[in-house]
């Protein structure tokens, strides 16, 4: 058979198969129209089908026997949900009862090719949804919708242009992240951030710019925000304090070595200790910012109850037996939150130590007035006693200088 026009000299194109409508009682397997056949399962540019059951797969021909830009347009007509695939089995696109999806071959080097889709829809055509999602999109069947994907942090992380809409979530104690100069993602860029850590976590800025009118931002365990760039700052949406926050009180028992605060522990603002003594004690609590009452209740035997975070080189308090203190923790050092109110007409101390006295200066701590027992007010000079304070009167460890004398009394 020759397939060249004896009128023209040119090849005879096979004739078009413009319309098809059938059911499909399972799957089905096309193949291109060849010089006008129009008999068994062949492929037309407008086809009407009806899946008579769910989960069936309608096999377009082999892509390599046609040409690019060979296409379909297929209309589900029935009440069930069917696949079109490519001749390797591949899935082109599934099509909803009362959709129309319109298809064409882009490559055709091998049997399966490449295939473009265009939704047309429900009776109005439009684009495919997952070929129209993007950062903070995805697609849900033929819809566009919101999507924040959850991705854990390290230490020192660098937010980028490709984070915007996901969740950053931070799982460690102490932290911190940057984010990117404002002009590298532009106004309406945003994140979500939660802290799921144990310790305090800064978001810092970068070249001077600011969050919130601050160069940086703290979250502490259980807080989080949205962080949104207007084109020249970032701002915060929704920064919340954890609100499991509340004043419960811990009683915890201790004896002697170290104990490490969980963070439900750490949680309680008023902090109770009790029991009997056969050691020091150590308390290390979780590194974030937070205000404490402690009370030390326990029956000492001579030992201390010492509060830190654990850090290299932090700052700790001993809260002495029968004592309570407010302290201040920074996320590194514990600091005395105690205070002189305005208009107040005294205060009180705690009695102190010749370690850490009741009084005693930022550069020389060793050195101030402390309590020594009823009835006494001593001073030290680097941790040595020099003058005891009685009811009796006053003694002076070592030699004394008086420029104009002594009077009164018997010497």
């Amino acid at each position: 058979m020759s397939y060249v026009s004896p009128f023209t000299g040119d090849v005879v194109q096979p004739t078009d198969v413009s319309y098809r409508s059938f059911s499909m009682s399972g799957n089905i397997t096309l193949s291109w129209p060849i010089n006008g056949n129009a008999t068994g399962n062949y492929a037309a540019r407008i086809m009407e089908v009806d899946a008579l059951s769910g989960g069936l797969f309608l096999n377009m021909p082999p892509a390599n026997q046609t040409s690019v830009g060979t296409d379909a347009l297929i209309l589900n007509v029935g009440s069930n949900t069917f696949t079109v695939r490519d001749n390797s089995g591949g899935t082109i696109i599934a099509i909803a009862a009362g959709e129309a999806q319109y298809i064409y071959v882009t490559t055709n080097a091998t049997a399966a090719g490449t295939w473009g889709i265009i939704a047309f829809g429900a009776g109005s055509s439009g684009g495919n949804a997952s070929s129209l999602s993007g950062l903070g999109l995805m697609a849900i069947s033929q819809t566009i919708n919101q999507s924040h994907p959850a991705q854990n942090i390290s230490n020192g992380y660098n937010f980028v242009l490709s984070d915007r809409a996901q969740l950053k979530l931070w799982d460690g104690g102490v932290g911190s992240a940057t984010l990117p100069l404002t002009s590298t993602v532009n106004d309406n860029w945003f994140i979500l951030f939660k802290n799921n850590g144990t310790g305090t976590f800064t978001i810092n800025t970068s070249g001077g710019e600011q969050i919130d009118n601050q160069s940086s931002k703290q979250y502490q365990p259980g807080d989080s925000s949205f962080i949104i760039c207007n084109g020249s700052e970032y701002l915060t949406v929704g920064y919340g304090i954890n609100a499991d926050f509340g004043f419960n009180v811990l009683v915890k028992s201790v004896t002697g070595g170290a104990y490490a605060l969980t963070a439900s522990e750490a949680a309680n603002i008023v902090q109770e200790y009790v029991g009997t003594l056969v050691s020091n004690v150590t308390v290390t609590y979780p590194p974030i910012v937070q205000l404490y009452i402690i009370s030390n209740q326990t029956i000492d035997n001579g030992f201390d109850l010492i509060i830190t975070t654990g850090a290299v080189g932090a700052s700790s308090v001993t809260v002495p037996p029968g004592q309570q203190v407010t302290v201040f923790c920074d996320g590194t050092n514990f600091l005395n939150a105690n205070t002189v109110q305005v208009g107040a007409s005294y205060f009180q101390l705690l009695d102190g130590s010749p370690a850490i006295p009741s009084v005693s200066f930022v550069n020389e701590p060793t050195s101030g007035m402390y309590r020594p027992g009823a009835g006494q007010i001593a001073f030290l000079i680097l941790g040595n006693q020099i003058i005891d304070i009685n009811a009796t009167g006053i003694t002076v460890t070592g030699s004394g200088t008086f420029t104009t004398g002594i009077s009164g009394g018997t010497f």
